[in-house]
């Protein structure tokens, strides 16, 4: 009996010690899971600004693989104002309403943290932020004295560019800089001038493109010559109140700039612009999400130090060094170099290597050629197949599958080139800023999805649809008879007529459509667009949900 009784005590002992060891793993999987962690980022302006693009790259490389990464964005380079501050603050609280509480937000670019601070008690009681992107130094010294509060600075370096400048044109006498009125452009305007005092022999001006229309501000740029260093810092809307995305806005810059433009940001390098000192976007990013982790992982927001040192590089445009014919070698030492174009030595160095491998390896493979032969087949027909998959995305739009503006820039300039007549039907959804205010983004993206699918129906060989920007979208019929322009614009209008899904809920959604045909309103093609712009603008005054044709005010 003596033995049963203390079988029974080792057995319930070794039943108790499991049950301990369960509850250790279970609590370790829980803290685990906790771990992981929840991540928002609020992004000063929208998603489709390149620099913003570059922003979230370097935090998805920099976040946890399992951790939750959500997004907001305030679009403040389009509107910023009370209004839209209010929209977005109601839309952020409801939205916080209905989700688990983060353990992290970072904040992107100098609205963010203005308006994470102004409305901390509201939305972030008691939750770490990590600042990311912010030119204002001054705030982000202040605001990295709270134990809450830390990030890393974006600083521009006028200084830097400055000197870059003068080396590659040496008889430079002024400074000039593309500004506007945004918050960004109002802190950078106070920088640009600051450094004055610097340079009293040379004269620092400034080209506002919030107070020029259009056509001056390309007057503007056009006239600044040889003795100046030109520097676009930023610019989102013109006099005329058109909102500039940052490729449109280079791609203005650059069709009239007379001289290479400096730039203090990596995103558009390569598009046109010289390049310069740079910010890198992307391994700010990079470091704001290590912080982030660093919290997630337990670390006190307090100990974690706010880097106020920028992550910047050289990075200059071969291609617009040797259109100005500047000279490379007076580029700092380490600069990186975008569309680099080798020279005949260099190569030749590429060359000599890989023949006399592929020669070595003929001999050694000779016994076995059948079956490199059919392996280099496979590798070169997926190669094919990749090269075509990558063309195809190089020139299609990823939200809605359609041709992209580049696509419809080349087809369009192929139709004009070979006199071929034809019709541009310009479509925009009405209100549709009040979409993505009451829906969201996701909201947005559901009516732009649904609408490019509707299009898709009606494409034929005369007829091509494309997205645009934004909320416009763009047709080209391959045709100016009246008769068929008119029933296509009516066919177009009954895209509108059924119902759209947005985020689940059934609505209708208008659109205005402007048409202008080619040789009849204009003879080339940004002219033309233009017509199908006026058009279209004249729908909007008008009332909205209709269409149309280009009227001369000749």
């Amino acid at each position: 009996m003596k033995w049963l009784k203390r079988g029974t005590v080792i057995l319930l002992a070794g039943i108790f010690s499991l049950m301990l060891c369960a509850g250790t793993v279970l609590a370790e999987e829980e803290t685990a899971s906790k771990k992981k962690g929840r991540v928002l980022f609020i992004s000063s302006y929208s998603y489709g600004w390149s620099t913003v693009q570059l922003q979230i790259e370097g935090i998805k490389a920099g976040i946890g693989k399992e951790t939750v990464l959500d997004y907001e964005f305030m679009d403040t380079k389009r509107v910023d104002d009370e209004n839209s501050e209010q929209i977005f603050l109601q839309g952020l609280q409801y939205r916080l309403s209905k989700v688990d509480s983060y353990d992290a937000v970072i904040l992107g670019d100098d609205a963010a943290l203005h308006f994470a601070i102004k409305y901390r008690a509201e939305l972030f009681d008691g939750i770490p932020l990590v600042f990311e992107g912010i030119n204002d130094t001054d705030l982000a010294r202040e605001a990295a004295g709270d134990p809450m509060i830390t990030g890393v600075i974006e600083e521009l370096s006028l200084t830097n560019n400055i000197e870059l400048g003068r080396k590659l044109y040496p008889d430079a006498v002024k400074v000039v800089a593309i500004l506007d009125d945004s918050l960004t452009g109002e802190a950078e305007r106070k920088s640009f001038y600051s450094h004055a005092q610097e340079y009293p022999e040379m004269e620092f001006t400034e080209i506002n493109s919030s107070q020029l229309s259009s056509n001056k501000l390309r007057q503007h740029i056009s006239q600044v010559g040889k003795d100046s260093i030109l520097i676009y810092i930023t610019m989102t809307e013109d006099g005329d109140g058109r909102q500039y995305s940052d490729s449109e806005a280079i791609k203005l810059i650059t069709e009239n700039a007379r001289v290479p433009v400096l730039r203090m940001v990596e995103a558009g390098i390569g598009e046109g612009l010289l390049g310069g000192n740079v910010v890198s976007m992307y391994h700010s990013g990079k470091i704001a999400a290590g912080m982030a982790m660093d919290i997630i992982g337990g670390k006190d927001c307090s100990q974690i130090a706010a880097l106020m040192e920028s992550p910047n590089v050289y990075s200059v445009d071969e291609l617009v060094m040797k259109k100005f014919g500047l000279d490379m070698a007076r580029l700092p030492e380490g600069t990186e170099i975008v569309n680099h174009q080798p020279g005949f030595l260099e190569r030749n160095h590429e060359v000599i290597l890989p023949v006399c491998i592929m020669i070595t390896a003929f001999v050694i493979v000779i016994g076995i050629v059948t079956y490199d032969n059919l392996r280099r087949r496979k590798l070169l027909e997926e190669l094919d197949e990749a090269r075509e998959i990558m063309e195809s995305a190089s020139q299609h739009d990823f939200l809605t599958g359609l041709p992209n503006r580049s696509k419809f820039m080349e087809d369009l300039g192929n139709c004009i080139s070979q006199k071929t007549p034809c019709t541009l039907l310009m479509l925009d959804i009405d209100d549709f800023k009040k979409i993505n205010d009451n829906y969201g983004h996701n909201g947005g993206d559901d009516a732009l999805r649904q609408l490019a699918a509707r299009m898709k129906e009606m494409c034929s060989p005369l007829l091509t649809a494309y997205r645009y920007a934004g909320d416009e979208f763009i047709i080209i019929f391959k045709s100016a008879q009246p008769r068929m322009v008119e029933k296509t614009a009516y066919q177009c209008r009954q895209l509108f007529t059924k119902t759209f899904s947005i985020t689940g809920k059934t609505m209708k959604i208008c659109g205005s459509i402007g048409v202008a045909s080619y040789p009849k309103d204009a003879q080339d093609a940004e002219h033309l667009i233009s017509c199908a712009d006026d058009a279209m603008y004249q729908v909007k005054k008008s009332g909205k949900n209709d269409f149309a044709l280009y009227q001369s005010q000749v």
